[in-house]
């Protein structure tokens, strides 16, 4: 897979140009070293790439793994971008990088994940950018932090909204936990 680094982004005083500009849903988990810090440092790096960027409460989840593992915080993030999805996939992995990610087990603890969900109505297969999200549809973690900012979000390329996906799975609903994500920034 090619890295490409992202543009200087726009400021954020700019109104966006509309046309420029995709809505992006990104999610955030961390369940290694301080996970809430971890998590704040990237919603503060994402945030200039982004135009009225919105922020889920912290949700603390069970890993989905056979790995033995601390339970995850998790969140989202959605708003409009002029990234293009390629872009904003490689911006997250250098977040990871940023936050101490080092390659591990499938499905192992780590310090910063970042999940590209949505990006428009962009559907793609490409082993190096599936979208949406492949496991968007059946996870919870993803799904509950999205539908508190984005529930009428349609999902390619059916256009089922995030809460209409959440309000199918099985299971309790995810109680959230509120924190500001730029506090001490």
């Amino acid at each position: 897979m090619t890295t490409r680094t992202p543009p200087t982004p726009t400021p954020r005083n700019s109104p966006p140009d509309a046309a420029a500009t995709s809505l992006a849903a990104l999610a955030l988990g961390s369940n290694r070293g301080p996970s809430e810090a971890l998590l704040r440092q990237a919603v503060r790096r994402l945030a200039p790439w982004f135009e009225d960027l919105r922020v889920a409460s912290l949700y603390v989840t069970r890993p989905v793994s056979p790995i033995s593992q601390p339970d995850f915080s998790n969140t989202a993030v959605c708003g409009r971008t002029g990234l293009a999805a390629d872009d904003l996939l490689a911006l997250g992995k250098r977040l990871e990088l940023a936050a101490g990610r080092r390659p591990g087990p499938r499905h192992g603890p780590r310090e910063l994940d970042v999940d590209l969900l949505v990006y428009g109505d962009r559907v793609s297969a490409l082993p190096e950018l599936t979208l949406p999200h492949p496991r968007l549809r059946e996870r919870r973690f993803f799904l509950a932090p999205l539908a508190e900012i984005a529930p009428r979000l349609a999902v390619p390329p059916d256009g089922t909204t995030v809460a209409e996906l959440l309000a199918r799975l099985p299971g309790p609903p995810e109680a959230p936990r509120s924190w500001d994500p730029l506090q001490g920034i």
